[in-house]
């Protein structure tokens, strides 16, 4: 079917494509009852999905968890490589810059390998192509022969300046996490530049760069609650450009009474549903469990947002992330069930 009408019709119809994909998506019941199979059951199943074409074409060459994952990597990355195809216009500029936060993944896991002395094959098969970097331009980068070579290969590129300043102080340190904290805040400084420079839409493209913002912040601060923490340690920490300044979230990370920061932290938040969670997280409970509360209520008003909006930048962003945890959750349960965990600690680990 052609796109290339005038007028609000391609994006009518690319929105419309989203939510078709978005409601083919496993529910909540089906991974329930996916908890009760075995690795090789979970693969028969996978195959039976929307993973079929991927199954078939590596079984080859992989077998057992090396399938699954690989599969699902195959076809997260030919997916949103699919949709950027289909995504005409303005929608296709912020569909593409929100997808670059992949080329920060795939280069930092390419670095972090090479420093390691990973061999290439296993670099390669934890990397997922859904970014503006293709499988070439990666296969290239994982084939150079250093570090060095493969970050030259980034000139021109945004990463390569915050790789250029940072890297030499991290493998000095023998830690990339001030690097990865730094990539991240020039992509979401980035986003928000390129959402708020006029363009029709940017607004909506805003709302959403906010809230990921905000639940990327309120879960580190889970992170440090309890472990005192120098200004200097925290340096870097958070994203700016939200519903907090960065000394605002360096000073609610510190405070010992959980009450006072669910408090402080749902006077300002902009999503609804982030408040209502927030209100549940006043009882410690494990990070993970708190981290996977905190991406449901994003997930929600996503969706929310994208209801409101059924012709924006919403519906492609939901259904990017929704896609995103259903590979993580598959991933989780083949990881689980290979380590022969019980179904009630995966179900933990899962975003449903």
């Amino acid at each position: 079917m052609s796109v290339v009408t005038g007028g609000t019709a391609p994006y009518v119809y690319v929105c419309t494509r989203m939510r078709v994909r978005k409601s083919k998506l496993l529910p909540r019941e089906e991974y329930l009852r996916m908890l009760n199979m075995s690795l090789p059951q979970i693969t028969r199943h996978i195959e039976e999905m929307e993973y079929k074409r991927e199954i078939d074409e590596l079984a080859a060459s992989f077998d057992g968890i090396d399938l699954v994952e690989e599969a699902l990597s195959w076809n997260l990355a030919k997916e949103f490589q699919k949709i950027l195809e289909i995504t005409p216009g303005i929608l296709k500029q912020f569909t593409k810059s929100y997808l670059r936060r992949w080329d920060i993944q795939n280069v930092l896991t390419i670095i972090r390998g090479k420093n390691q002395g990973m061999k290439a094959g296993k670099i390669k098969e934890v990397v997922v192509p859904a970014g503006s970097l293709d499988v070439q331009f990666l296969d290239r980068m994982i084939s150079e022969e250093s570090s060095e070579r493969a970050i030259e290969m980034l000139k021109g590129l945004p990463l390569y300046a915050v790789i250029e300043r940072e890297l030499p102080a991290a493998i000095e340190k023998g830690s990339f996490g001030r690097l990865e904290n730094e990539l991240y805040r020039q992509f979401y400084a980035d986003l928000i530049n390129e959402a708020s420079g006029g363009l029709k839409g940017g607004d909506q493209f805003l709302k959403s760069i906010q809230l990921d913002i905000d639940t990327r912040n309120i879960k580190t601060i889970f992170r440090l609650r309890g472990h005192v923490s120098s200004q200097e340690e925290m340096e870097g920490l958070f994203i700016p450009g939200a519903s907090f300044s960065e000394e605002e979230l360096r000073r609610l990370s510190q405070m010992e009474s959980i009450d006072e920061l669910i408090d402080a932290l749902k006077k300002k938040v902009r999503s609804s549903t982030l408040v209502e969670v927030l209100e549940g997280l006043r009882e410690e409970k494990p990070i993970h469990e708190v981290e996977n509360a905190l991406i449901r209520a994003q997930l929600e008003y996503m969706d929310r947002l994208s209801k409101r909006n059924p012709f924006s930048i919403h519906p492609i962003l939901v259904y990017l992330e929704k896609k995103k945890y259903e590979v993580t959750n598959l991933r989780a349960l083949a990881r689980g069930k290979q380590a022969n965990l019980p179904a009630e600690r995966i179900e933990n680990y899962l975003v449903i």
